[in-house]
This record gives C-alpha cells, sequence and structure tokens, in this order.
C-alpha cells in the first residue's frame, strides 16, 4: 500500500464557520478524519504547514510547501497539498516550477464548501486526490477537483461557486476519477532522474490588466519599479494607440537592462498571437517582445517570477519561457 502524505494549508476545505465568516480552523489530521475510506486506498500521514485563507498565500508560502516536499522526498510515494481554491491554481503552477522532474505526484485539492458540512464536495475531492496520488502512472504536479485531473499549469478557476470550479486551459484533462476508477486521456510519459527543487521567486514580476481609456502613466511607474510587466491585453494581443507612445518611451528609456515586457490576453482559451493584428504586429517586431501564446495567466506570472529568481539574463529567460515545463506551452512560434 502506497505511502502519501498529506499536506495542510488552510483553505475552504479545513474552515470552520465563525461570526465573520469562514476561516480556516481544521488541521490537516482533522479533515483527514471525515474521509475514513481513505484506509483502503493508501497510508496517510499528516502535517500542517500554513493554516491560510488562500487569498493571503505569497511566494514565500509556497516556499514553506517545497521545503516540506523536498524534506520528506524520499519517505513518501506521494504528497496530496489541500488549498483554498481561490489561488489554488496559481500555487499548482508555482510548484510545477519550483519542483521539476518529480517521479511521484504531488496533487493539490481543496472544495468549495467546508468537509465540515452535511453537504460539500470536500471528501470526493480528497478521496479521490489519494486515489490518484497512490496510483503507479501519476506523477509531477496536478490538480484532482471534481472528479477531473488537470495539469499544474493549466488550472483555472472560472467559476465562485459550483463544484466543477476549475477548466483545464488550452490542454485536455489529464484523467477523469470516476467511481474511484482513474480513466488516463494523456499517457504519461515516464520522469527519469531525481526531481529537482526550487525556492528563489522573484517579486519584481507585476501585471498590467487593459481596460478601455487607460491612462498612459501606469507603465512609467511599473517599468520603474519592477523588472517585467506582463501586459493582459485585448483578444490575441496588441497595444492600444493611446498607450503606445509611453510604451515605446519606457522600452527605449530600459533598452540594454533587465527590463522585460510579456503579452499575454484577457481571454481565458486559445491564446495570444500578437502578429496577426496591426496594434501588436508592430511592437512584436520592434521589441521582439516575448509573449504568452497558449500559456495561463497563472503559468506565466510564476513562470517569470522563478526565471527572474534564477536571474537569468534575457536571452537566457527567453529561451527559457518558451521551454515546455509541466505542459505548460505548446504554441511557440518565436
Amino acid at each position: 500500500m502506497k505511502k502519501i502524505l498529506m499536506i495542510g494549508t488552510g483553505g475552504t476545505i479545513a474552515s470552520k464557520q465563525t461570526e465573520a465568516g469562514l476561516t480556516p480552523g481544521l488541521t490537516a489530521e482533522d479533515v483527514l478524519s471525515y474521509i475514513p475510506a481513505v484506509e483502503h486506498v493508501c497510508q496517510v500521514e499528516t502535517i500542517q504547514v500554513l493554516n491560510l485563507d488562500s487569498t493571503n498565500m505569497t511566494p514565500e508560502h509556497w516556499k514553506v510547501i517545497v521545503k516540506a516536499i523536498e524534506d520528506n522526498y524520499a519517505s513518501y510515494d506521494g504528497f496530496v497539498v489541500c488549498h483554498g481554491t481561490d489561488t489554488l491554481g496559481y500555487t499548482a503552477a508555482a510548484l510545477s516550477y519550483m519542483i521539476q522532474n518529480s517521479a511521484k505526484p504531488i496533487v493539490v485539492t481543496g472544495s468549495q464548501k467546508p468537509i465540515s458540512r452535511d453537504i460539500t464536495d470536500a471528501k470526493t475531492n480528497l478521496l479521490d486526490s489519494f486515489i490518484y496520488a497512490s496510483d503507479d502512472a501519476s506523477q509531477n504536479v496536478s490538480i484532482v477537483f471534481d472528479g477531473k485531473v488537470i495539469c499544474g499549469t493549466r488550472a483555472k478557476k472560472e467559476r465562485a461557486k459550483s463544484y466543477n470550479a476549475f477548466s483545464s486551459i488550452n490542454f485536455p484533462y489529464l484523467a477523469v476519477i470516476q467511481d474511484g476508477v482513474i480513466v488516463r486521456y494523456i499517457p504519461e510519459v515516464p520522469v527519469r532522474g531525481i526531481p529537482s527543487f526550487y525556492y528563489e521567486m522573484s517579486d519584481k514580476v507585476t501585471l498590467l490588466k487593459l481596460y478601455p481609456g487607460m491612462k498612459a502613466d501606469i507603465l512609467s511607474f511599473l517599468f520603474e519599479n519592477y523588472d517585467i510587466v506582463v501586459i493582459e491585453s485585448f483578444g490575441v494581443g496588441g497595444m492600444p494607440n493611446s498607450l503606445m507612445d509611453t510604451f515605446y518611451e519606457e522600452m527605449d528609456k530600459w533598452k540594454g537592462t533587465d527590463k522585460l515586457a510579456v503579452m499575454t490576453t484577457q481571454v481565458a482559451n486559445e491564446g495570444s498571437n500578437m502578429t496577426v493584428y496591426e496594434v501588436g504586429r508592430q511592437i512584436k517586431a520592434d521589441f521582439h517582445m516575448i509573449e504568452a501564446y497558449d500559456m495561463t495567466l497563472e503559468a506565466t506570472m510564476t513562470k517569470l517570477m522563478w526565471l527572474r529568481g534564477m536571474n537569468y539574463s534575457n536571452t537566457r529567460l527567453r529561451e527559457a519561457f518558451y521551454t515546455e515545463i509541466n505542459r505548460d506551452i505548446l504554441f511557440k512560434k518565436h
């Protein structure tokens, strides 16, 4: 029987009702006690590393999770991380970059309702996670939620209350879990070698979400204070004329430094392609801009945090950004 480590971080799954609203209050051991059927699936031990509403999750907390997995990696066959849903997609993406080449599965899960309630999705999600983490073919970082297995770099929370909260963006579900049986859609290529653990995540990456009528002065502030500005544009990607002059001024001002602008899209599915329209083609050509293509925003942000944390030069960072990790990018026309 496989030996799995359950890592508690808080979240709705571990929350209690208080006068101020739901707040994490159950320990990992408490949460586990609600699914006695797990004893027929695997042997589980628990540790509690955080007790957060996931709204408060930061890269410093990701490091705590990674440290817990690295410290216990040799002693267990797999890991299940219980997490709040609001930033679960970011954490799964971050763990995909901070823990690479893992032959052992690292499953991130949570729920839309606390496990202590009579009607909840938590028990199913957690038991499914142990079933998946105990399977010989499972590896690397993934999310198990609502009977679906999503690659750690491809998940986005698209529903605030429904049990089917997460979608897999621009990539099929890896598998589904039905009545305790895993049905795999994407075969796994077995991981070879040893895992790599990383801890440096830069705080010099920021996000600018475009909206009609935005003033251009925000660009100057962001380029002054951050190394990488991810621009979440409309459609397949471009820059409004009202921002163009300031954007060119900033790009010229910081030329030859480690400042970068990266283009992504506000549209969840089908990705960016700046060469389609005039509003994107010119600036891509002039600045050889990185764009995210089919990557999720969560993967784009966390990958750039990781790459800047590695202190890569811009040339090496550009190459590494387009290097696939845990199936994060397929379309790479750069």
